[in-house]
Parts: structure tokens; sequence; C-alpha cells
């Protein structure tokens, strides 16, 4: 169908125990059959000198960054430094993400692999396509295509092996082997009585996988098999579940405005409340510290609660309402250090903030309103390690923001350090 996308792509070359200059010739060789050409990570020209600092340009892009590329792991150590200041947040455009690929339709969603410099794209034009981020050129690496499967929803694996896309009209989901290169339909989950799967949430620690279904119920699978565990039934209908960051919870929100908060290994609910002046829930999602939870509703309202007091109120109050949304808040993602909450609607365009953590006031600079550019947000995310914020519109586009306050992918500690 397409060019495979090999396992070393993906690997470290301390996984694969491999000499550095073995795996970076067998990494442009690969490179270079499937795209023509030699990779700016590839190249061992530009090799760091040991113990250089890194620099930062005019563009604000690290240069020991660049040169690191696709052969580190990014790694979740997020580097000491100071708080983000609020006000203004200092970043600068980059090329669209997607720019070797634009879609011609609608975009559904864009992702950042959790471990390597690559950024996944996907939408109604039927195809899923993998980019290597460097915020400048950002080749593509792959493109595969479904035939007659709009994606609604595409999601890396926690160990970022695989892919699992759904539709907007199928109850057949697929999973992407990237190892193998093998696209594997999953036609059926016995017990799954499902017609349709859109919405999904893949568990952080990469054991579980849990589908939304019709009528408020909420689905966990077996990760690994595809099997159904067990379901669980809320009144109304879900509008936005998620794990926690150690997948020991799912947090669930409902057309009727309630939050439900289940426990994974028993499926008990933990805790049931009514989120504060909410009639129509429509996302959820939790900070990657676990501290925050934020419930966005069908007014645009985003309400932001401490992870504690959802545990244990029963009518627990917001630290904050964030009222900067006048259409329906359908996008929800904190970035790794939990010092920015980017809120976005699908309802409008430009319908997009940036809001300051622990603050909570709105960044001033983004979007630019003098320049419409982003049409109706579907999706977006930040790279593990916060340097990038991508945004999937209604145009097909991915844009791509460079946050200058954070390192991009290489490893803060080498692997001679640990």
């Amino acid at each position: 169908m397409t060019h495979r996308f090999r396992k070393d792509m993906l690997k470290s070359d301390a996984e694969k125990k491999l000499p550095k200059n073995k795996l970076q010739r067998r990494l442009r060789e690969q490179f270079q059959r499937a795209m023509g050409g030699t990779p700016s990570w590839a190249d061992t020209d530009t090799k760091k000198k040991k113990g250089r600092k890194s620099t930062v340009d005019e563009s604000g892009e690290d240069d020991d960054d660049e040169e690191e590329g696709l052969l580190r792991k990014t790694g979740n150590f997020i580097a000491a430094s100071e708080a983000l200041p609020r006000g203004i947040i200092q970043m600068k455009n980059c090329l669209d993400a997607n720019h070797e690929r634009p879609s011609n339709a609608k975009l559904t969603t864009v992702q950042f692999h959790p471990s390597a410099q690559v950024v996944m794209t996907a939408g109604i034009d039927q195809s899923i396509s993998l980019f290597q981020v460097d915020g400048k050129t950002n080749p593509k690496i792959q493109s595969i295509h479904l035939e007659r499967f709009p994606v609604h929803k595409a999601r890396f694996s926690a160990d970022g092996e695989q892919v699992i896309a759904t539709s907007i009209h199928n109850k057949m989901f697929y999973v992407y082997d990237m190892m193998g290169g093998k696209i594997i339909p999953v036609y059926s989950v016995r017990g799954l009585e499902e017609r349709i799967v859109k919405n999904f949430d893949v568990s952080p620690e990469g054991s579980f996988l849990l589908i939304m279904g019709k009528m408020g119920y909420l689905h966990l699978l077996r990760m690994k098999t595809k099997e159904l565990i067990a379901s669980m039934k809320i009144n109304g209908h879900v509008t936005g579940a998620v794990f926690s960051p150690d997948g020991s919870k799912i947090y669930s929100h409902s057309d009727e405005g309630e939050v439900y908060i289940w426990d994974v290994k028993s499926r008990r609910c933990l805790n049931r409340f009514t989120d504060e002046g909410c009639l129509c829930g429509t996302s959820i999602t939790v900070s990657k510290n676990g501290q925050y939870v934020a419930c966005g509703s069908s007014s645009g309202v985003v309400n932001v609660y401490t992870h504690d007091d959802c545990l244990r109120e029963t009518n627990p109050k917001p630290v904050k309402a964030v009222m900067n949304l006048v259409t329906a808040a359908t996008s929800l993602c904190f970035n790794s250090t939990t010092e920015v909450l980017s809120i976005g609607s699908s309802a409008a365009d430009d319908a997009v903030r940036l809001v300051h953590i622990p603050s909570f006031t709105v960044f001033s600079n983004f979007p630019v309103f003098r320049r419409k550019i982003i049409y109706l947000a579907q999706c977006m995310d930040f790279s593990p390690r916060s340097g990038f914020f991508s945004i999937a519109t209604n145009k097909g586009k991915a844009l791509l923001y460079r946050f200058v306050k954070y390192r991009t992918f290489s490893n803060f500690y080498s692997n001679e350090h640990g």
C-alpha cells in the first residue's frame, strides 16, 4: 500500500544496542529508499561536539535539538526551569506540520508521537500521515490510505508502535502495526454491542483501550487482544472520557453535565458530581501531573477543578471558570509541565485560547486576531516536551507553533548520564 514504516525509525540507539554510527547508516538507507534524500537526523556530518552548549537562533530553535533529531527518544524528564510567565507567551509560527501532504478535507486528528520526533495527522480524506517534526521543513515519512474509511479519530498506542483509527460511520476500526507495516482491521469485538465506534482513549501505561459507546456506555478493552473486559454506564450520553496519567482511573463527562470518576481495576464509580453551571458537557481532560481536571461545556465555559476535590467532594467548586470561548468547548489539552491549558471550539474560527497556569489567565498574544488562520479547530496537541503545539483545522492543515520556553525533542540527559 505504501512504504513500510520500519521499527528502527522509532527505536533509539540505546534500545537497539547498536553503535550510533551504524544505526545512523541504517536509518539513512531506509529513509533514502522511502523518501529519496538524506534526513537531517541521519547526517553524520553534523555531529554534535561533546559538551557544546545549546544555542538558540533568532527563530527560537535549539541547535542541539535539531541535531539530536529522530535518533533520540523524547523521554519524560522535563528540565527544571523558571516558571512560565503570564501575559505573553514567547512563540513563533512554523511551517504547517503536514505541509508536504496537506489534506483536501477536514483534519480530525493531530498527535505527537510519545517518544519520537514524529507527528501524525488523519482526517476524513481516508488517510493517516506521519511527519518528522523540525519546525522548518517537517518532511513526510509516510502516508497510508484506508479505503472508504474517513477517519474520525486516530491515536498512537502508549509504546508508539501502533496507531488505532476509528471512522465516522463504522463499527469496525483499524490497528496500524508500524513495526510490521501491517494494517489490521478489527471487524467486531465479542460482546461489544455498538453500531458505530468513534470516540476512544488509550491508557497511558498501554494496557487498555476505552471506547465511548451510545446510551451512556463506556467499554474497557484489553489493548493487546482487543477483548472486552467490562462495560460501565452513566446517565445520559458520554461526551468525553479520559484516563488518569497513571492509567488507574477514568474520568467521563455527560451531556447532562455530570462527571463520573471510575476505578479501572474494580470498574467501581469512585465519585460523581455535577459540573458547576454546566447544562451539557462536551469534553474533559486531566493534567499530566494529575493535579487538575478540566471540563468543557456547550456554553464554552471550561471549569478547572483540583483532582483531590473531584475525588472527595460531592459538590466541588472549580478553582477557575475559564470563560474565553463563546461556543462549545470541544478540545482541551494540558501541556507536559501543567503550565498551559489549551481550550478550543470546533464551532467558530479562531476559537482557541492558551490559558496560563496557575494564574488561569489567557495569553494575550494568541491567536493573532487580525490574521485569521485557525479555521474550526478540530484537535490540538502539545509535543512531549511542550516545544511544539499543533492544531488540526477544518481546512486540512495542521498548524504548528514553537514555544521558545521549552526544549523540543532531545533528552535532557544523554544515554551516558542516565
